[in-house]
């Protein structure tokens, strides 16, 4: 197909790639870029994802940047592939605006599980 044969429409999607929808989310910051280049590697064809990706850029417009990155940052937590719907289900319900909890990294001591001390077999509290 040649652009001159294309619609009007049609041929301003020649001037979108992957590369300028990783530098637009990358401006969002790191978690969108992460989302863009999940949504952009789930099609067998990358143009596929196209609207997609330009679908949840736009969302920045209508919520903001920082909570566009808070949403992504949150769907990542639940998927390692999260879709535009799931994004925008987040912003929706402000689930961006809940702090994310982030596992806090145990003990080497409870590394192999539950283990019980000397206080738990009554050794402990000796009068």
């Amino acid at each position: 197909t040649t652009p001159e044969h294309m619609p009007e429409k049609h041929q301003s999607y020649l001037l979108w790639d992957g590369a300028r929808f990783l530098h637009w989310a990358k401006q969002v910051g790191p978690h969108t870029e992460i989302v863009v280049q999940s949504i952009l590697n789930h099609h067998k064809i990358e143009q596929q994802g196209y609207k997609s990706c330009f679908g949840l850029l736009k969302l920045a417009d209508r919520y903001s940047p920082k909570r566009l990155e808070a949403a992504c940052q949150r769907a990542l937590s639940y998927t390692p592939q999260p879709n535009y719907r799931s994004i925008q289900t987040i912003l929706k319900n402000g689930s961006d605006k809940l702090k994310v909890d982030i596992p806090e990294k145990t003990s080497s001591s409870t590394q192999y599980g539950y283990i019980r001390g000397a206080d738990y077999y009554g050794k402990g509290d000796k009068k």
